[in-house]
């Protein structure tokens, strides 16, 4: 795929680059809680603003229903990008209407403007080629080059990610190119041991993810809530812990051919449990205790990995020499199962491998936590399409981009 690098060399002076970000960001409200996303896409907007282009970024922000919802505008993602930038941004209330048109065509060169939430448009996620190419072309008549860097949403058939660059020439952006290397170190000539831990709530979210690094990863740490269905595989009472019946014939299935092929398949030892799940608002104490895996009373939640599992999943990082990470191990919202996804956050920074955040919740967790993000080999904008891609699926917005 071409770079922005060429089209730097090429020149920007006096042209409307289309930039597709990805400011999904968290909102409480109007107030961004974490601008992670938002600095992610900075060097791009950076390199074309300075190199004399008129920048248009659009992105998507949560999950609107095809139709203009305040609680989801980009808003105040515009004014965290101007911030950063150290210049106003001006701001498109619509996607392709009056104020985008206005917007755009105001813009002098150097200048960067947002245009409103793309899903507000029913044609952006439409599943009809004939309504999201609808959406496209519209999108296209602001802009005369297209530069993807939304990484987010590259796994997304999406008219702004995938429809969009057929009809204008395009290019990757600095994100999107280095998140593209990170990757192809973890799939394409790996550095030995590979470990990989997985957390977060649901088993069903990594079985694809889990059946492809079967046979490449040499380790597979699993934490988080989808630990208690492999828990619940092996035999063990796993109280009211998060459960997904339905999922048990492939993790039993998995943890067989895990024991066939070498891989090393690490389960909690211990767990950390609460009669209930806690209150993320208040943080009010949970009443936590520590149980073994095999021993979690009946009327007991798992909520994190014990102290063992810490020391345990630390010392199978220890020596590894590529480390990709994605979920975190328990509730790390609350004080009281924190510690698990805290212990392989810390594993990953002690540890001389090349390591990868693989973005979500546990980019999130990193930065929630306070850990310094540059420690790290690198954290991903995109957990979703970090994961598809690891599981050797083709990604529409990366090849549009390719084409």
């Amino acid at each position: 795929m071409k770079t922005i690098d060429e089209l730097l060399a090429e020149g920007v002076a006096g042209r409307r680059v289309f930039v597709r970000a990805d400011l999904n960001v968290p909102l409480d409200g109007t107030t961004i809680t974490d601008d992670g996303r938002i600095r992610a896409v900075l060097p791009t907007v950076k390199a074309l603003a300075e190199a004399g282009a008129k920048v248009v970024v659009a992105s998507h922000l949560g999950r609107p229903k095809g139709a203009p919802d305040p609680a989801f505008s980009l808003g105040p993602a515009a004014t965290r990008l101007g911030e950063l930038l150290g210049s106003a941004v001006a701001f498109a209330t619509d996607t392709v209407g009056d104020s985008a048109r206005q917007t755009v065509a105001a813009l002098a060169d150097g200048q960067v403007a947002v245009v409103e939430n793309l899903r507000f448009n029913a044609g952006e996620t439409s599943k009809d080629d004939v309504e999201r190419g609808a959406f496209a072309d519209q999108l296209a008549r602001l802009a005369d080059v297209y530069v993807g860097d939304g990484f987010g949403a590259v796994h997304r058939k999406h008219a702004s990610v995938y429809d969009l660059p057929a009809r204008l020439p395009h290019y990757a952006g600095f994100l999107i190119a280095t998140e593209v290397g990170v990757l192809k170190k973890l799939t394409e000539d790996v550095r030995r041991p590979y470990v990989v831990a997985l957390g977060g709530a649901k088993v069903s979210d990594k079985l694809a993810v889990i059946d492809e690094l079967l046979g490449k990863a040499d380790r597979l740490l699993i934490g988080g809530g989808m630990a208690y269905t492999f828990l619940k595989a092996k035999g063990h009472e796993i109280g009211t812990s998060l459960l997904q019946e339905d999922q048990i014939p492939a993790v039993q299935e998995y943890i067989e051919r895990a024991e066939k092929t070498g891989v090393e398949l690490v389960l909690p030892v211990d767990v950390v449990v609460a009669p209930a799940f806690p209150d993320l608002a208040t943080k009010a104490p949970a009443d936590a205790t520590t149980v073994t895996a095999d021993g979690i009373p009946a009327d007991r939640m798992g909520l994190d990995i014990g102290p063992e599992s810490r020391k345990l999943y630390a010392s199978k990082i220890t020596d590894a020499a590529t480390v990709f990470w994605n979920g975190p191990m328990g509730v790390f919202e609350h004080p009281d199962f924190a510690e698990g996804t805290k212990a392989v956050a810390q594993a990953l920074l002690d540890s001389p491998a090349f390591t990868v955040v693989g973005g979500g919740d546990s980019a999130a967790a990193v930065r929630l936590l306070g850990f310094d993000e540059n420690a790290f080999g690198h954290i991903s904008t995109g957990g979703g399409a970090s994961l598809e891609y690891l599981e050797g699926k083709t990604l529409p917005g990366l090849a549009a981009l390719e084409d």
